[in-house]
């Protein structure tokens, strides 16, 4: 029996020593206090099995009527016979963790209420958005269901070349061509109009020489509308490179003659009584003419097109 109490006083000690070392604020406190209980436990059975004291002579009822009587309802109650009574001072029950253990336990109990109000107003913010995106995409659908849009078409009819003549002139002397282009723009939208601002551009390039460059007229095309415009570009004193010149003159004398006419206009789309902001409209065209003069006759073209929308 005495080696089981050793084992069990051992381990008691262990446990005394582990919670000491790792216990903090209120956790530490909570340990302490089972520990306690069961400290006080294990030395009670321990000296009940090592003393055994002598029971009490018997009390008569006469006895134990007047020591009734002599009791004051203040007084404690008087334990059993054969029992022990250990009193344990309260700070050491109930103790106050130290002062450098309160201050960690407030600073890890505020930084976790700092993590939590960051992490609601996180989702409540990515909620938000979620919920914003799905709206925008639920009305960019109505509304593409509802109008049908569609991309305008636009092509070059025509084109009359002036300035150019690589025939009969020096090596050394610039150009200053002048190109009459005519562009048709389809709208083929039933609900949508098309308005064309001011600021646009329009240039024309043989390979990555640029012969000329202008404006489009500013106009509005309603739904449903095919409509033919027409600009003038003109360069001055465009100089050729040596190589270029060369595959011009090549180009014209078999009338293939490659040129890109390349367009950026701003526009806004309308749609009953509502505009959009403003877009860019860019539009690409190879064209082939068979001569660089006024009567030049497109062979073949091709358009390519895009917006901008910012």
């Amino acid at each position: 029996m005495v080696v089981v109490l050793n084992r069990v006083a051992n381990w008691l000690g262990r446990v005394k020593r582990l919670l000491l070392k790792y216990s903090h604020s209120l956790t530490r406190f909570i340990f302490i206090f089972i520990f306690r209980q069961l400290l006080d436990s294990s030395l009670t059975h321990s000296m009940a099995d090592r003393v055994h004291p002598r029971d009490s002579p018997p009390i008569s009822a006469e006895q134990q009527d007047s020591s009734a009587v002599l009791k004051s309802p203040s007084e404690k109650p008087v334990p059993p016979p054969g029992t022990y009574v250990i009193k344990i001072p309260k700070d050491q029950v109930y103790r106050v963790p130290p002062p450098e253990n309160a201050r960690r336990f407030d600073q890890y109990t505020h930084r976790k209420n700092r993590r939590s109000r960051c992490c609601c107003c996180c989702y409540w913010l990515v909620g938000i958005l979620l919920t914003l995106i799905v709206l925008l995409a639920l009305a960019a659908g109505v509304l593409y269901l509802v109008f049908r849009p569609k991309a305008p078409i636009y092509s070059i009819e025509s084109i009359a070349i002036r300035g150019i003549n690589v025939t009969s002139r020096s090596s050394a002397a610039a150009i200053s061509p002048e190109f009459n282009v005519t562009v048709k723009a389809d709208n083929p939208n039933g609900k949508i109009g098309i308005r064309y601002l001011k600021d646009s551009s329009a240039e024309v390039f043989y390979n990555d020489a640029r012969l000329c460059n202008g404006a489009l007229p500013a106009f509005y095309q309603p739904s449903q509308n095919v409509t033919v415009f027409g600009t003038v570009l003109t360069g001055n004193g465009i100089e050729l490179r040596r190589e270029d010149e060369r595959a011009l003159m090549d180009a014209q004398s078999k009338q293939k003659v490659p040129l890109t006419v390349r367009i950026r206009a701003p526009v806004k789309i309308k749609v009953g009584s509502l505009s959009t902001w403003k877009i860019t409209v860019k539009v690409d065209c190879d064209v082939t003419v068979n001569e660089l003069t006024a009567q030049a006759k497109i062979g073949s073209k091709s358009c390519n097109y895009g917006v901008d929308l910012w």
